[in-house]
């Protein structure tokens, strides 16, 4: 695999990533984060601020009664009666403690329900824009390069309800802890400061590597994880052994997690070292700030009862200091992947497909190609160029020429997947891009040569084309009889149920044939006015080749528009007409009495006859037909077509 090292960060974020700037920024963070958590759980959110707001003067409360405790201790007179007087006021602190101690367990709880709503919120959010994204972005790899990004974000989501809470937290006790220390001295309150800053620095320096080094090494982790998915797949399994692969793979991806294993300590150096200078600062900060409290306490500026209760809010401080740091260090890097999953979102929303446009309500009568020309990014030849055709409703439409002519790419402009570069495919009479395409796609059903097979259960895989009628029993057993698919179903342990994906408890693997038949089902059971099978029955065996064309064709009797991309150009005669495409130029079109006639460029007729020399026994022209190649010649069977068809 070719390593990739492109610097693919959120933008601006080594300009942002200053401790003065994070700062500047958690007002937007806050908003943000808080409005995710109020669609996603209003009420656990209001239960989450209502008892961190207790807990705050739960801590206030309990440091101030404390203060009473002490003074009462250090007063005059008998210990006795001091305890006596000081039990009151130590009641008062268990009760605050104990408040706290139940606030924080509602808290924890409420957290934890709003956590995962918000996670999934987050996740939902992205992914319900990918899935519209024009077909012509979803091959870009800048777009992969910013949904692979954005996929951090989905488990930021999560991480920054948590941190933001955990600053309110903190914030709320830092609060009172402050109240308290001001009634006590106000010279107190700079200290207090002066102990986190040097922390603050460290934890907003080890932000900034996180997330560059994550950003640098995103390419990195994509490949690692395909290698890792590659060591386990089933369809890799047999070349994996068979030709010693296993190894070659194992090599690789053995180098690339060496690679990150050395990212990793590079980073925990660097955060030992940075760990080692701040806590050297803080440590002579603090101890500066006891030599004050201590020199409040010789010099008679602090009572003794109020030193102590100084020296408790100092640490009980510098604790939730440290801590509302360490969330907003936390609070930033997850922020700077979410904002890696706005901006995915956001570029798949600008690359979605339209939903508006003149409605689609009746079934074309006519769909026109006018000199449509179409380039996939990143390449330099059009896979069409100027071609110009015309579908019939009704029509049985076939599709021919050598492989990478264009074919399957005409059939993915006419099903709507793909818009023309230049041209325009019209349905009746108007261009493709003014119509809504949800419109158009609800008159298609497919059958591709690399259909998918959806790692469910048969019934899914049939029904995936209508998930409304899922269960509807009888439209299944209509599609897998049009399918002859009861042979496959009653192979099956479970019948419809039977989980159709190997490797999971109960799945079971279905031969090429056996997956051809369900994808035949599937267009079936879509019942839309256009079908368009690519290379439909490449693992059929001959008889069923030859049964599942009948039954294709005719569906053009009950007013459907078939539009057949094949290799196979004995299945094509009956065909109303035949569109032949050569470097993604129409070369040749007409029926096949007209294209096996003796006029025109002969690239059909040509094409059909060297087929056809491949199962003769006898000579032509003296030569063996075993022997006559062509690089125009197309074998039965194309397993593997390149995306320009």
């Amino acid at each position: 695999m070719r390593s990739s090292w492109g610097w693919t960060a959120h933008e601006g974020a080594r300009l942002n990533a200053s401790f003065l700037s994070i700062l500047r920024q958690i007002p937007t963070l806050f908003r943000h984060t808080v409005s995710l958590a109020w669609h996603a759980d209003p009420w656990a959110l209001v239960v989450v601020a209502v008892a961190q707001l207790g807990q705050a003067a739960a801590t206030a409360f309990g440091l101030l009664a404390t203060n009473r405790v002490l003074v009462s201790l250090f007063a005059a007179g008998p210990t006795a009666d001091r305890v006596r007087e000081a039990l009151p006021s130590l009641l008062w602190v268990a009760a605050a403690s104990a408040f706290a101690a139940t606030l924080r367990a509602v808290s924890f709880a409420a957290t934890g329900r709003l956590g995962p709503k918000v996670e999934r919120l987050a996740g939902l959010s992205m992914m319900e824009q990918v899935i519209r994204v024009e077909m012509e972005h979803i091959e870009r790899s800048d777009f992969h390069a910013a949904l692979d990004s954005g996929q951090h974000g989905q488990t930021a989501a999560r991480r920054l309800i948590e941190h933001t809470l955990g600053i309110v937290e903190a914030l709320m006790a830092l609060i009172a802890v402050s109240g308290v220390l001001a009634v006590l001295h106000p010279v107190l309150l700079p200290l207090l400061v002066a102990v986190v800053v040097p922390k603050a620095w460290g934890t907003v320096r080890a932000a900034r590597r996180t997330y560059e080094s994550v950003q640098i090494w995103l390419e990195h982790v994509r490949q690692q994880g395909a290698l890792r998915r590659l060591l386990i797949s089933q369809r890799a399994a047999p070349e994996l052994r068979v030709h010693g692969a296993g190894p070659f793979l194992l090599d690789q991806f053995d180098q690339m997690a060496a690679q990150a294993a050395d990212e990793q300590t590079r980073l925990a150096h660097l955060e030992a070292r940075t760990e080692l200078a701040t806590s050297a600062l803080s440590g002579l900060t603090a101890g500066a700030t006891y030599a004050v409290l201590g020199w409040l306490l010789t010099h008679g500026q602090l009572p003794l009862a109020a030193g102590a209760t100084a020296a408790l809010a100092l640490t009980s401080g510098t604790a939730g200091l440290r801590r509302m740091v360490t969330h907003i260090h936390h609070l930033y890097e997850q922020s700077l992947f979410m904002n890696d999953l706005i901006r995915a979102r956001e570029e798949a929303r600008r690359r979605a497909i339209p939903a508006t446009g003149a409605p689609v309500p009746e079934p074309p009568e006519v769909i026109a190609f006018d000199r449509v020309t179409f380039r996939y990014p990143e390449r330099a030849a059009p896979a069409l160029d100027d071609v110009s055709l015309t579908i019939r409703k009704g029509q049985v439409v076939a599709l021919v020429g050598a492989n990478g002519s264009g074919k399957t790419t005409l059939s993915k402009l006419l099903a709507g997947l793909y818009l023309p570069t230049s041209g325009t495919v019209s349905w009746d009479g108007t261009d493709l891009r003014a119509l809504r395409r949800d419109d158009v796609f609800a008159h298609v059903a497919l059958v591709l040569q690399n259909f998918k097979q959806w790692p469910f259960t048969a019934r899914a895989n049939v029904a995936i084309s209508r998930p409304d009628a899922i269960h509807d029993t009888a439209r299944l057993d209509a599609a897998a009889a049009y399918a002859d698919a009861h042979s496959v179903l009653a192979d099956l342990p479970h019948g419809w149920d039977t989980l159709c994906e190997k490797g999971y408890e109960g799945g079971v693997d279905l031969s090429g044939g056996q997956w051809q038949r369900v994808a035949l089902a599937r267009a079936y059971f879509r019942d839309a006015d256009i079908l368009i099978c690519d290379e439909p029955t490449s693992s059929m065996d001959p008889a069923a080749e030859i049964d599942a064309f009948h039954k294709i064709r005719a569906l053009a009797s009950k007013d459907q528009t078939i539009v057949l991309v094949t290799h196979r150009l004995h299945s094509v005669k009956e065909a109303d007409v035949i569109y032949v495409l050569d470097e993604g130029r129409l070369v040749e079109h007409g029926d096949f009495a007209t294209l096996m006639s003796a006029d025109g460029p002969q690239v059909f007729r040509r094409l059909f006859e060297l087929q056809s020399h491949q199962y003769r026994t006898d000579t032509l022209d003296g030569v063996p037909a075993q022997r006559i190649r062509s690089r125009d010649a197309m074998p039965d069977q194309s397993p593997a077509a390149g995306t320009t068809g």
